[in-house]
């Protein structure tokens, strides 16, 4: 149980929150940063274009519990639910953002803190859209925090960069060694069912995994540029429409043994995927590319069920959106 020492609280940051050190990455790749611009639209900073998302969870009595809470439009959540018959302790919590998608000179920022001991799933409402962008570019940041003994689990749904978007995605999962984390990111050429393929024109992608110390354990870095050079050919999304990667970084199982419950779950699907221990065997992690969104969805779903049995013995809960 948590104590009062324990439970996050709403004392703002030691930065302040509108300021562009609060918000701003510490660094933008030079692919996106070559953009930037003075938009003839609302610019950086103006109301609705910087979003903010602060949750606390801890571990209070039988079950895990959002203490503290912080949010400014267009980020925003509805209150924890509790769904999961096999996990009735576990909070699941859906992102939500008010203005539909990701517009250009937005700044978003999301910090995720898991107390002792606490447990808790989040996933987003819907896909993350990212629309045209004729100045500037967007940047959505997301950071993780996992305390000892916590069990977490970040799975939002794909994103969608639109023909023109530029944008640069940041999640920084700070893992307590003796704490369990599963992540998940997707991303779609565009939007297929309109034949856009690989019309924007970047998107950038860093996930770090990290101690809480700060040292890195591991970097996943993707950069594409479709009218730089190419995204298309076989050292990158080799033709695909679709790419997704699967994190799990935990010290409930050998690294080996997540492995190998990932290229089991994926055995005989068709797509053309990759499964690897993580560096100092902290967990393991699956990288598919698809062409069809229905299998690159079950395919996921099937590396997170596979992944929960083996760590908890509890299968994943049934998520409905629509």
């Amino acid at each position: 149980m948590a104590t009062e020492r324990d439970l996050p609280t709403d004392t703002p940051p030691a930065v302040p929150r509108l300021s562009p050190e609060h918000y701003e990455p510490a660094r933008v790749p030079p692919q996106v940063l070559r953009h930037a611009g003075r938009p003839d639209t609302l610019g950086v900073g103006r109301p609705g274009k910087i979003g903010l998302l602060e949750l606390g969870f801890a571990k209070v009595g039988e079950r895990t519990e959002l203490v503290s809470h912080y949010q400014k439009s267009p980020l925003q959540i509805m209150r924890p639910l509790y769904f999961d018959p096999h996990r009735p302790d576990l909070p699941i919590t859906f992102l939500m953002a008010t203005g539909g998608g990701v517009l250009q000179a937005d700044r978003l920022r999301t910090d995720l803190t898991f107390g002792p001991d606490s447990s808790g799933l989040l996933t987003t409402q819907a896909a993350t859209k990212v629309y045209r962008m004729e100045h500037d570019y967007a940047v959505q940041q997301v950071f993780l925090t996992a305390g000892p003994g916590a069990y977490v689990e970040y799975l939002p749904d794909v994103t969608i960069p639109f023909a023109d978007s530029r944008f640069y995605q940041r999640t920084v999962v700070t893992v307590d060694p003796t704490a369990t984390v599963l992540v998940s990111e997707s991303m779609t050429a565009g939007r297929l069912a309109r034949g856009e393929r690989h019309a924007y024109e970047v998107f950038a992608s860093d996930l770090e995994l990290r101690r809480p110390d700060g040292q890195l354990v591991a970097l996943d870095a993707v950069r594409l540029e479709p009218r730089g050079s190419g995204v298309t050919g076989p050292a990158v999304l080799g033709g695909h429409d679709l790419m997704a990667a699967f994190y799990a970084v935990t010290p409930l199982a050998p690294a080996a043994e997540v492995a190998d419950a990932l290229h089991a779950a994926l055995d005989g699907s068709g797509l053309l995927y990759g499964v690897s221990v993580l560096p100092q065997d902290s967990g393991a992690w699956l990288r598919v590319l698809s062409s069809d969104s229905v299998a690159l969805h079950a395919a996921l779903e099937h590396a997170w069920d596979a992944v929960r049995r083996l760590l908890t013995g509890t299968p994943a809960p049934l998520l409905r959106k629509s």
